[in-house]
């Protein structure tokens, strides 16, 4: 496999090939000597030299991690020079391309950080190898679509492939955003308090290592165990013990993958640790329908609650003086409330030799009048005021708790922002550049915004922090976001933070210092590029891998195939699809009609929203698959390669 970019990103995924799917990697980079020096905003340059210090500084590390001297592969037998080759080159042209193999290549991936350098090098790489997986990175959403498609026709016409046929899903084009792939991971730290979750047909599953004395506990819904943990002294926790302990083992035992019933109740019995996969939720006060569909000026809005009162004791007088000139002078009661609106409004003709009751009320009725004017006149200035207001930005409401402060509305910010408010969960954003890309999508989705620099004193008051419940500092300069975090921690010590940071090393080194000083806090420090790396990954091994899961030595992966054209699916129950050790059934998407056949349109529009996938205590064992449902598996790479009819990379690698 191929890797081309300019930053972090590239060096993240050559890693996760490597290290996760015992790929063979080419690194292309511009220069093994020169790190890429990252972009400062305007509004940043100030920060300038000690960013681009910064970026130099994690880049030589990342890029040092790298060499084949250092590849961790060497300790399973596997020699250094076929882990990661650098080839150094200022851009992926014909000759670089070809250099680095890919005409010969399974899949190339183009991450720079221009988006025009990642089309131009796409249609190269394209007519070099008709057959070859591509996976782009791309800001733009609606480029990446026309991109994708394009690539894609492209292909089918240089191969004479039909697109429909099952074996096309190797050679598509996938166009991915690495603010897009990490938002939903940086939304569940709102949600789970962790990163650790895969998003799968409107699901959030974490994988997590449970103890004997843990085996039911957790935020969410188990729903099965994926492994095993073979028994070990290394007293490790979390999901690091599950992908380090056995590392240190010289032996070939190992975890027991995708266990069956008979085993999982023989390890709980002899009290092992194992791998389960659950459902999360988000734990906080969720935001109602009816404000995630409003969008301009609500009606609840338009007019103050005073002003409302105000206009309600006008009618009521009028009311009342309705009755008073019925019971007094006989009137109808029609009659008597059209006399008292024409009093009210000061045109009907004066009751000069009207009864004494008569003139009275005329009396009364034209000093209601008089308290009517403002009233009116308030009332058109409160509704220009809404209406104006509703392009603006909106201010934190007072009484707000519970909510998520995001600091930071970037391309990433952006993001996230926009998955948080598809989960329902209030979010008050602070931002320093008015004309931030995410401020548009704010405005639009009424959400408050703070303008001002975090570090500034007042900003994250008037965030309401002390009442929050997570803070997501997510701006693209370290110390900010640090700081941010350490002023919002001396308000509220338990508040729930999680960090970008570009240098993992000096992430861990925070990480480490806030749980000793706040052990009953959680946080969090993640990367972009740690966080996006296995989204790209798993897109270079194949449109239906959406993740894999690392547990001790071998990988465990999730994949979304359809029934259709797999035999092993098509037609049979959950349980008879269940092989233990191999492949098992997580969930179904069943959305689509019964009559769907091979040239049925789909059920829903693309981007259209669709409804969770179903889980399979939910379906029951004996469901029985139609071609056209979607399934989504965990299975090792043996078992996936045995229901997609592929062999594991024959690489003198040892396969699960």
């Amino acid at each position: 496999m191929v890797v081309c970019g300019d930053d972090a990103l590239a060096h993240r995924i050559a890693a996760e090939l490597r290290d996760v799917y015992r790929e063979r990697v080419t690194l292309v980079l511009p220069s093994a000597r020169e790190p890429h020096r990252p972009r400062i905003p305007p509004s940043l340059r100030g920060l300038g030299r000690a960013s681009a210090l910064l970026g130099r500084v994690t880049a030589a590390m990342a890029r040092t991690s790298l060499l084949p001297s250092d590849a961790p592969g060497a300790d399973d037998g596997v020699p250094p020079e076929e882990t990661v080759r650098i080839l150094e080159s200022a851009e992926a042209d014909d000759a670089t391309l070809i250099e680095a193999g890919v005409p010969g290549a399974e899949a190339l991936a183009l991450v720079y950080d221009d988006d025009e350098t990642n089309i131009h090098a796409a249609l190269r790489a394209r007519r070099l190898n008709p057959r070859l997986r591509l996976v782009i990175r791309l800001y733009n959403r609606k480029l990446g679509q026309h991109v994708e498609a394009l690539l894609d026709q492209a292909a089918a016409v240089a191969t004479d492939t039909d697109p429909a046929d099952a074996e096309w899903i190797d050679t598509s084009t996938t166009v991915l955003s690495d603010a897009d792939t990490v938002a939903p991971a940086l939304a569940a730290t709102a949600v789970a308090g962790t990163s650790k979750v895969i998003e799968a047909d409107g699901l959030l599953l974490r994988a997590v290592e449970r103890g004997p004395d843990a085996a039911g506990r957790g935020e969410g819904t188990q729903l099965c165990t994926l492994a095993l943990l073979s028994p070990s002294d290394d007293p490790d926790d979390g999901h690091h013990a599950g992908r380090h302990r056995g590392a240190s083992r010289g032996d070939d035992d190992g975890p027991v993958m995708l266990p069956g019933a008979e085993a999982v109740a023989a390890a709980g019995e002899a009290g092992g640790s194992r791998v389960v996969l659950e459902t999360v939720t988000y734990g906080g006060r969720q935001l109602r329908p009816r404000a995630l569909r409003g969008r301009g000026a609500p009606l609840g809005s338009l007019f103050s609650p005073r002003l409302r009162w105000s206009i309600a004791g006008i009618v009521g007088a009028v009311l009342a003086l309705a009755v008073a000139s019925t019971l007094t002078t006989g009137e109808p009661p029609l009659r008597a409330v059209h006399l008292s609106l024409l009093d009210l409004f000061a045109i009907n003709d004066p009751a000069v030799d009207e009864p004494l009751a008569r003139k009275v009320l005329q009396l009364l009725s034209g000093l209601t009048g008089l308290l009517l004017l403002p009233v009116l006149i308030a009332a058109v200035l409160e509704a220009l005021g809404t209406f104006r207001s509703a392009a603006a930005l909106r201010r934190p409401p007072r009484g707000l708790s519970g909510h998520v402060v995001l600091l930071g509305l970037g391309k990433v910010g952006t993001r996230v922002l926009a998955r948080l408010h598809e989960l329902g969960i209030p979010v008050v954003c602070v931002e320093a550049d008015p004309e931030a890309r995410g401020i548009p999508l704010a405005r639009r989705l009424r959400v408050p915004v703070v303008l001002g620099d975090v570090t500034d004193e007042g900003v994250l008051e008037a965030a309401k922090i002390e009442r929050a419940r997570t803070l997501l500092a997510l701006t693209s300069v370290d110390s900010t976001n640090l700081e941010a975090a350490l002023y919002a921690r001396s308000l509220t010590p338990r508040l729930r933070v999680t960090l970008r940071l570009f240098d993992d090393r000096f992430a861990t080194a925070v990480y480490r210092t806030l749980r000793a000083a706040h052990p009953r806090a959680l946080t969090r420090s993640r990367s972009v590029t740690f966080l996006a790396a296995p989204a790209f990954a798993g897109a270079l091994m194949g449109r239906q891998i959406i993740g894999a899961i690392p547990v001790e030595r071998r990988v465990l992966l999730l994949a979304r195939v359809e029934a259709r054209g797999h035999p092993e699916l098509s037609g049979r129950t959950v349980a008879e699809v269940l092989r233990p050790g191999r492949l098992r059934v997580l969930a179904v998407d069943t959305s689509a009609p019964d009559d769907a056949g091979p040239d049925a349109a789909p059920a829903e529009p693309d981007g259209a929203e669709r409804e969770p996938a179903r889980l399979v205590h939910e379906l029951g064992d004996t469901y029985v698959l139609r071609p056209q449902d979607r399934v989504l598996l965990a299975a090792t790479r043996e078992g996936l390669g045995d229901l997609l009819g592929r062999r594991p990379a024959a690489s003198g690698i040892r396969q699960d």
